[in-house]
């Protein structure tokens, strides 16, 4: 059984829902939801979502922290594999080796301090840390010019393959409180490539890149524990469907599930890594001896075997910040909104305890909380890119974990969120929600004002 019988997120029986017409010269067809009283208490140890491992660190660095309960012998090598990870490949000392090809230069220009990167604010700044991953017209596979990613540079000239404008379209939209919104969609302008236009019907995905703590939590959870979640054929009639990416692990040879990226299209930390450096810095390693331009194989792999052990090492261990104010009655009430309009379906609140992780004590045994099933669900045209990957579809897009989010604008120094950055802000990141997500987002727009601050309280508390 994937989940108890829910009703608007939580059990039958628990939540007393009212419905009250909005004003008639308003909105006559919109409900506003008078949730009334509602269930929530502090539980045990939900203020330390990745366990022991949880550092209390909330300023600019929360994200780029190793985790408490690491033996101190073991720093040397996390500060090594940060070192890998803040390396500018196109640094005399370190050429050949990047690209020719590149997206970045380095893990750190789009992963600042190990957070979220963002689109360009204006369509004159330049393109950053959001890459162009392609496809093909005809079918699944790359494009057939231009390869998986469209590289904006190209080491030694002034630009790479082509650039990038991003500008949006402003789409406004109404509570059923009166209050109004507007969300942003995005709009790129492909100039100067050098091989021609992509074509058309080419399948675009735009993608900002993703915080980086917390993933070897995410690969310690036994891959029973995400499956009890998945609901492909939706047998339970509440309209979630969510199911498991199986993709290629390259390493072994065969087909897994997929946890990490954006559609869950790597099964492995390792691979994740590893693809990163290949597709957005052009460096091979052992598991990709190949970058896209030139195709044969490196004979030697531009990173050294102890340098990628120890990026891995690093990002393995990266730790996961501790909640703030997870006790305050407006963060409780805005949990309790969070699991009555559906949000718990996919952004599961369950904790799941990590397996026996050899040779990461830190990593073993742990009971986390990051508020995702790591499952695919179909979000809706709205948020569709058309390309698929692996077994996601061109509308499904992976449950990102909510852990740290609050932390964004800390780190990060901004508040853009989805795989596009097109929201401006959690709340504009909820009301893109479709697809799957589609009832959650429309009970949100129902709330009262309150209740729709609270559950943004408690957001901002993860």
């Amino acid at each position: 059984m994937r989940r108890r019988l829910y009703w608007l997120g939580i059990p039958l029986g628990a939540l007393l829902l009212t419905a009250v017409w909005a004003h008639a010269a308003r909105r006559p067809a919109l409900a506003i939801l008078e949730l009334g009283p509602l269930p929530s208490s502090v539980e045990p140890g939900e203020e330390l979502p990745g366990g022991t491992t949880t550092v209390t660190d909330t300023g600019r660095n929360a994200f780029g922290r190793s985790p408490p309960n690491m033996d101190r012998s073991r720093w040397p090598e996390f500060h090594l594999g940060k070192r890998v990870f803040d390396r500018d490949w196109s640094a005399p000392d370190h050429l050949p080796g990047l690209g020719p090809l590149y997206s970045a230069a380095s893990c750190m220009t789009c992963h600042v301090k190990d957070g979220k990167g963002r689109p360009p604010a204006s369509p004159t700044e330049p393109v950053v840390s959001l890459a162009f991953q392609l496809g093909s017209a005809a079918g699944p596979g790359p494009h057939p010019v231009y390869g998986e990613q469209l590289d904006l540079h190209r080491l030694g000239e002034a630009r790479g393959e082509g650039t990038v404008e991003v500008s949006y379209d402003e789409l406004p939209g109404e509570f059923a409180t009166g209050e109004t919104y507007s969300l942003l969609r995005p709009r790129y302008r492909f100039k100067e490539l050098v091989h021609g236009p992509l074509g058309e019907g080419t399948p675009l995905s735009a993608r900002v890149a993703p915080a980086n703590f917390g993933l070897g939590l995410l690969e310690a959870i036994p891959e029973e524990a995400l499956l009890a979640f998945a609901d492909p054929d939706d047998q339970d009639g509440d309209g979630i469907s969510g199911r498991a990416n199986q993709v290629m692990d390259v390493t072994e040879g065969h087909t897994r599930m997929g946890r990490f990226s954006w559609k869950a299209n790597q099964p492995t930390l390792l691979q994740q890594v590893t693809h990163a450096l290949v597709a957005d810095m052009g460096l091979t390693t052992p598991v990709y001896p190949r970058a896209q331009e030139p195709q044969e194989a490196a004979t030697t792999p531009d990173v050294k075997d102890y340098d990628l052990e120890r990026l891995v090492f690093y990002t393995r261990l990266l730790a996961v910040p501790k909640r703030r104010d997870w006790d305050a009655p407006g963060v409780l009430r805005g949990k309790a909104v969070f699991r009555a309009i559906g949000c718990v379906s996919c952004h599961v609140d369950r904790p799941f305890e990590t397996v026996e992780v050899s040779g990461f004590p830190e990593l073993s045994k742990q009971r986390i909380q990051p508020y995702s099933d790591l499952l695919l669900h179909d979000m809706g045209e709205g948020l569709a890119d058309g390309r698929p990957d692996g077994l996601a579809t061109g509308r499904e897009w992976r449950t990102p974990p909510l852990w740290g989010i609050g932390l964004t604008a800390t780190v990060s120094g901004h508040t853009r969120f989805l795989h596009d950055g097109r929201a401006r802000n959690v709340e504009e990141a909820v009301l893109w929600h479709g697809g799957e997500a589609d009832a959650a987002r429309e009970r949100y727009t129902r709330l009262r004002r309150e209740d729709r601050e609270a559950l943004l309280a408690f957001l901002g508390s993860l």
